[in-house]
């Protein structure tokens, strides 16, 4: 069975997530602080995870990145649970890799119908080994990258950056999030190194400027955007 799990403090709002989610046809499972929630997400390894953002003992924030440098949980979709509604924060939780936003209160219907569309768009992504952006194809089976119908070559590192950047264009990544995924947890790797990678991916994809699409976002990281 499908399962969504919540990290919440709200006994009030645990409830209702629980009543819609169950009656929506998922398991439901939850805890009640970020550090007990980043222990338990690792054993139970959810399908969809809603997360608050204003936890007991660490920010929501902190354990979306957490989640997202996890190799188990990275591809897991984040629904982000808040009371605050500026455009900052919503920059803040989108950049710790939340899929989604919603301000509390809210509708119930509105996000049983996110889950469903957040699940979906899952569900086809891992059901497929292409990976499509702009111009660019990338066969995961292979491990072969073509811009524009011709094949480019991609040294190891770079190939699996682009796979990364490619799960979710347009999402900014800091360069430690690219770090955890492609080189992994506990490794010692200077900024530099990540920002030497990117520039030999870029030389790689630079082919057409249609190709042109790692766009570096000043003080945060990179994403992958056609407006580059």
């Amino acid at each position: 069975m499908t399962t969504i799990y919540s990290i919440e403090d709200e006994e009030s709002l645990i409830s209702l997530l629980e009543y819609n989610i169950t009656s929506a046809g998922y398991k439901f499972d939850h805890s009640v602080n970020g550090y007990d929630g980043m222990i338990e997400l690792q054993k139970v390894k959810p399908d969809l995870i809603i997360l608050d953002w204003m936890l007991p003992d660490i920010s929501g924030i902190e354990v979306c990145k957490f989640i997202r440098s996890n190799k188990d949980l990275q591809k897991t979709p984040v629904i982000i649970l808040t009371a605050k509604g500026e455009e900052d924060d919503l920059v803040s939780g989108f950049g710790s890799g939340a899929d989604d936003y919603m301000v509390k209160p809210f509708s119930p219907k509105e996000l049983i119908a996110r889950i469903q569309a957040l699940l979906r768009r899952n569900s086809e992504a891992s059901s497929t080994s292409r990976l499509t952006y702009s111009n660019i194809v990338m066969d995961t089976d292979m491990h072969r990258v073509y811009c524009c119908d011709k094949e480019t070559k991609l040294g190891p590192r770079e190939y699996r950056i682009l796979e990364f950047l490619m799960q979710n264009p347009g999402r900014v990544y800091t360069r430690q999030q690219i770090l955890d995924a492609v080189w992994g947890t506990n490794v010692y790797i200077t900024d530099r190194t990540i920002d030497v990678h990117i520039r030999r991916l870029r030389k790689a994809l630079s082919v057409t400027e249609e190709c042109k699409v790692i766009r570096t976002i000043r003080s945060s990281g990179y994403s992958l955007d056609s407006q580059s």
